[in-house]
């Protein structure tokens, strides 16, 4: 699965990139100093069983920290977008198609006021972030009601003469940005637009399909950043009240800097603790040090960075995605090689024991009997729901 970063030019958006990657896009401040997309793996976090279940796992596709399971997940991050991008101001719709995978956007936002609707810095706390939550949506709304313009004649002119319904040909043409047929039925019915030909639709049906469209396919969770800048306690209550639990206060560059000190095994943290430990203060410089306490209390006041929380959120809470652990022997809950919770699955809402079958191999799918619940050890059906950190076994017939 993969998931979108996006927000105006010079919000710390590549720096967010960067903590939930350790990657090294470029980062200044100026406006558009990603020029072209930047991809990279981050991560969940969720419990790992082996805790609950009182082994020492053998993780294969992902992480274990202290009993953390870090489960990888794909992150685009886009260029910094400037009202109008979906006309190509900036640089323009090139990178809105970038997002055309992303199952859910996180929305960098400076809460500190300090960057114009451009980007360009300003006096702090003199921009309503607020604003650039409407615009950003609007925006890519925009920019999904222009995919349907660019074909709109051809699509009213098929609705006339071809039996094929609004939701069939609409689903064939938003395939790639996530409008299955179920997607847009579901986004036509909200509209009330299911029994409306599409030559009779105006402009103001095509663009209210589109917003509730992007709401479906492209929900927004929010990254109130910046949040340790002068101007942020301004306005960093009202963007969290705006987005209620689709949002959190984050601080990217802390994030950043703490991944950093531990992956050079300076400091004890896991992405998304309250908390940190300096292994040995004498490899720190003062400064350092210094910095260091700075960042513990943002932790002190917002709970962690944020950063982690933000990205649980879209993947966990938004979309509802579970995480699933896959065994081949039940009691010792590891694969034929002995490996123990070797693979975490990000599994779709509403994923089955058959739908997770099929994820580990089409063969495996096609042979299925049934399942094994591993923590309980009760045999389950085809179409029992998985929940979060269930622990599976398959059972197929012989081949």
């Amino acid at each position: 699965m993969e998931i979108g970063l996006v927000g105006k030019p010079n919000v710390g958006k590549s720096t967010f990139f960067n903590a939930i990657t350790l990657a090294s896009a470029e980062v200044a401040d100026y406006p558009f100093t990603t020029i072209a997309h930047n991809q990279g793996v981050g991560y969940v976090r969720q419990p790992c069983p082996c805790k609950e279940l009182g082994v020492k796992c053998s993780p294969r596709n992902s992480l274990c920290l202290d009993g953390v399971r870090m489960i990888p997940i794909g992150v685009v991050d886009v260029a910094g977008l400037v009202p109008g991008a979906h006309k190509g101001r900036g640089l323009g719709n090139q990178f809105l198609d970038s997002l055309r995978r992303a199952e859910v956007l996180i929305h960098v936002v400076d809460v500190s006021g300090s960057t114009d609707p451009e980007g360009v810095a300003c006096e702090p706390g003199s921009n309503d972030p607020l604003e650039d939550l409407r615009f950003l949506e609007e925006e890519i709304e925009l920019w999904l009601d222009g995919i349907l313009d660019r074909d709109w004649e051809r699509l009213t002119r098929l609705s006339k003469v071809e039996k094929r319904g609004n939701d069939v040909l609409l689903a064939e043409k938003l395939a790639g940005v996530g409008g299955g047929l179920q997607v847009v039925r579901e986004v036509l019915r909200e509209t009330g637009l299911s029994d409306k030909k599409l030559f009779e639709w105006s402009e103001s049906d095509r663009l209210r399909f589109s917003r509730v469209f992007r709401r479906v396919t492209k929900p927004i969770v929010v990254a109130a950043n910046m949040v340790d800048k002068p101007g942020a306690e301004k306005h960093v209550r009202r963007v969290l009240d705006r987005v209620g639990n689709r949002g959190w206060a984050t601080c990217a560059v802390a994030e950043l800097a703490l991944r950093r000190a531990a992956e050079k095994g300076l400091i004890r943290y896991t992405p998304g603790d309250s908390s940190f430990e300096v292994l040995d203060r004498s490899k720190l410089k003062e400064e350092q040090l210094q910095g260091l306490e700075r960042i513990r209390k943002i932790l002190d006041r917002f709970g962690s960075t944020g950063v982690q929380k933000v990205v649980d959120t879209a993947v966990f809470d938004v979309l509802g995605k579970v995480v699933v652990y896959p065994v081949e022997n039940e009691n010792k809950y590891c694969d034929h090689e002995g490996r123990v919770l070797p693979d975490a699955f990000i599994m779709e809402k509403g994923s089955t024991a058959r739908d997770l079958a099929y994820k580990i191999h089409t063969e495996i799918g096609e042979a299925f009997i049934h399942a094994i619940d591993a923590k309980t050890k009760q045999r389950v059906g085809e179409d029992y729901e998985l929940r979060m950190n269930d622990v599976i076994k398959i059972v197929t017939a012989a081949r």
